[in-house]
């Protein structure tokens, strides 16, 4: 985090805002890291959100709550998430691809 807090304060000079990616596949560990910079900074802009599915709400306990288009921290020490290992390791991580951009074989072409 220190890097990109770094770089946000850099751009700061230049009043450019900051943005954060947010799909759903970066985890909450990720958003919730991702929230704290974002508090953290002078020039926050937007933060993307995609929200998880129930799964992965299971998988990852977490503080962080998003309501009212709000994205809040929760109060938990840290970083405020946790993880179920037992659930994790009966749900082992299939990686998948844009069905438009990478092939089966893992070679990519332009769309």
């Amino acid at each position: 985090m220190s890097p990109l807090r770094k770089l946000f304060d850099f751009a700061a000079q230049y009043q450019i805002k900051s943005t954060i990616h947010g799909p759903e596949d970066i985890s909450p560990v990720g958003m919730a890291a991702a929230i704290h910079l974002g508090l953290s900074i002078h020039n926050f802009g937007i933060q993307e959100y995609a929200g998880y599915t129930d799964l992965t709400h299971s998988v990852f306990p977490h503080a962080c709550t998003f309501t009212d288009g709000h994205l809040h921290p929760g109060q938990a020490p840290w970083l405020g998430v946790d993880l179920d290992e037992e659930l994790a390791a009966a749900h082992p991580y299939e990686p998948s691809y844009l069905p438009l951009n990478r092939l089966q074989d893992g070679t990519i072409h332009d769309w």
